[in-house]
C-alpha cells in the first residue's frame, strides 16, 4: 500500500501553511474584499466612481532571479518582485490594482520558506495597495527538485474604458521622465548569473557598491503604483522598462508619428550596470536590462521638471516627430 504523503505530496503541510500565511493575507484586505480565506475562489467588490469600468489583467513570474534567491536563502524580496513586475505593467495601461493571486509551485513544500514568499507577496499588495485575495499551492515532486519552486502572479485593475482605448496624445515636445530603478529588477538574471557568477567567478558575498553582490542582485523590484496615482493628470503615457529595455518597451507606450529620443548620458546607471557593461555590448545592454530606469513617463513640456521633482524622477529625452521608435543618442 501507498499514501499520497509517500508519493511525496504532505497534504497536511498545505493545510498547516494555509494557516500560517492567513495572518500576511488578511493584513493586505481592502474594503473591497469579499469574504475571507480558504474558498474556493476570491471576491472583490467592483469599486464605484468610474462611468465604465473596464478590467485589466496582467501575469508575470520572477524569472531566474528565484535561483540566486534559493541558493543564498534569501527568500523575502522575490515576492515583493512578483508583485511589482504584474501591478507595473497595469498601470502602464491606466488599470490602478485591485486584487492580486499567486502561484506557488515546488517539489517540497517547506512551510517556513513559503511562508516567508507569501509574506513578501503581501508586502508588495500593500506597497501596491491591492488585495492578495487567494493563491494556489502545488507539491510536484518530479518536476521540480526539492529545494526549487517557481512563482506566477495575476492581478487585476479597474480603469476607464475611455482611458483604455483612447490613442495616447503624445506630440513632439512632450518630455520623458525617468523614474529610477532599485536595480536589476526581474529581467536579465540568466545573462547576469552567466556572467558575473560562472564567467567573473564573483561570490555573492563579496562587497559591491557599498553592500555586498547578492543583496544588489536581490533588491525587489521597485513598485510605481503610488507615485502614478500622485501624478495620473499629468502622464501623457508610461512604459515599464523589463525585458527588451528602453528600446522595446517605449514604444509600446508612444501614438503615432512620434519617436522617443533618449539621451544615454542623461541616464544614471547603478554600478552594477557598470559592470556587467564591461564584458557586454552597448546594443545588448540596453535590449536586457532597464539601465537603471524602471519606468518613464511621457508629460507636457511644461510639467516635465515639476513632475520629475516630485515623483523622485529626472528628465532623460523628449519626443520629436518621425516614426515611432526609440533613439539612443
Amino acid at each position: 500500500m501507498i499514501d499520497y504523503k509517500q508519493a511525496g505530496v504532505d497534504i497536511d503541510a498545505g493545510n498547516a501553511f494555509v494557516e500560517a500565511i492567513k495572518p500576511s493575507v488578511k493584513s493586505t484586505f481592502t474594503s473591497g474584499v469579499l469574504g475571507g480565506i480558504g474558498s474556493f475562489s476570491g471576491a472583490f467588490r467592483m469599486p464605484t466612481g468610474y462611468k465604465k469600468p473596464v478590467l485589466l489583467g496582467a501575469t508575470d513570474g520572477v524569472g531566474t532571479k528565484l535561483k540566486l534567491a534559493i541558493e543564498s536563502d534569501i527568500l523575502g524580496g522575490v515576492g515583493i518582485d512578483l508583485v511589482a513586475m504584474c501591478v507595473n505593467d497595469l498601470i502602464c495601461n491606466r488599470g490602478e490594482p485591485l486584487f492580486f493571486l499567486d502561484y506557488y509551485a515546488t517539489g517540497k513544500l517547506k512551510i517556513e520558506n513559503a511562508k516567508r514568499v507569501v509574506e513578501g507577496i503581501a508586502e508588495g499588495c500593500k506597497l501596491a495597495e491591492c488585495a492578495l485575495i487567494g493563491g494556489e499551492t502545488a507539491e510536484m515532486p518530479g518536476m521540480y527538485s526539492y529545494e526549487d519552486f517557481d512563482l506566477a502572479g495575476f492581478a487585476v485593475g479597474v480603469a476607464e474604458e475611455d482611458d483604455v482605448t483612447a490613442e495616447p496624445q503624445t506630440v513632439a515636445g512632450d518630455v520623458l521622465v525617468a523614474l529610477p530603478s532599485s536595480g536589476v529588477h526581474s529581467n536579465g538574471f540568466s545573462l547576469v548569473r552567466a556572467l558575473v557568477l560562472d564567467r567573473l567567478k564573483m561570490s555573492v558575498t563579496e562587497p559591491f557598491d557599498d553592500s555586498i553582490l547578492i543583496d544588489v542582485l536581490l533588491k525587489p523590484t521597485e513598485i510605481y503604483v503610488k507615485r502614478y496615482k500622485a501624478h495620473k493628470a499629468k502622464i501623457k503615457a508610461l512604459a515599464h522598462i523589463t525585458g527588451g529595455g528602453i528600446v522595446e518597451n517605449l514604444p509600446r507606450s508612444l501614438g503615432k508619428n512620434v519617436q522617443a529620443v533618449v539621451e544615454k548620458s542623461a541616464i544614471r546607471s547603478q554600478e552594477i550596470f557598470n559592470l556587467i557593461s564591461k564584458h557586454v555590448d552597448e546594443a545588448e545592454m540596453f535590449r536586457t536590462f532597464n539601465m537603471g530606469v524602471g519606468m518613464i513617463w511621457v508629460v507636457a513640456k511644461e510639467d516635465a521638471q515639476s513632475v520629475a521633482d516630485s515623483a523622485g524622477g529626472y528628465v532623460i529625452g523628449e519626443l520629436v516627430s518621425g516614426e515611432r521608435k526609440v533613439i539612443l543618442r
